[in-house]
């Protein structure tokens, strides 16, 4: 299934491929990866027993993409470890590892989807135009439910942080 003109590039409508993710539902499972004493695997069952929350970018290695990530990891450094917070992108998980070292990203951790698309595709966030993520955040409770899901109608502007750190900080 996809969902033509769901989300725009500077004005451009886009077609997501997937469903989309709403509050409410099980989260969809995935398999990201990361690279941490070599290559690692992240998957839905590693985030059960703590609120999650999922900031998706289309890279890192662009404006918007790298402020997302660094408001979220400001954003999240009181919390310490009641909470998973994990950014994802189609960038290798070595690239991640570079942006998040030198910006001093240390309160969410990259992880790539890079191998097969599966969480783009089961979590409705692959552009099927450009072959990139779109702008999302997902925040799922412990048990992996999703509590809040924006999809940024816009790719090039930010999501609502308020929003979904609300979100988070009422599922501790």
């Amino acid at each position: 299934m996809s969902r033509s003109g769901a989300v725009k590039f500077k004005g451009k409508p886009l077609t997501l491929a997937g469903e989309e993710v709403k509050a409410g539902q099980p989260a969809p499972d995935f398999k990201l990866h990361y690279y941490k004493d070599g290559m690692q695997q992240l998957t839905l069952a590693d985030l059960k027993g703590k609120p999650s929350i999922l900031s998706v970018v289309p890279s890192l290695d662009t404006p918007v993409c790298a402020m997302q990530t660094r408001k979220f990891n400001e954003a999240l450094g009181g919390l310490g470890d009641s909470v998973h917070a994990v950014t994802v992108s189609l960038d290798l998980p070595f690239a991640m590892n570079r942006f998040c070292g030198a910006e001093n990203v240390t309160n969410i951790r990259p992880a790539s989807d890079y191998q097969d698309r599966n969480f783009g595709v089961h979590w409705g966030t692959l552009i099927e135009e450009l072959k990139i993520l779109t702008r999302a955040i997902f925040v799922l409770d412990s048990q992996g439910r999703v509590i809040h899901a924006q999809y940024v109608p816009e790719v090039t502007e930010e999501p609502d942080y308020e929003a979904a750190l609300a979100a988070l900080k009422a599922a501790k």
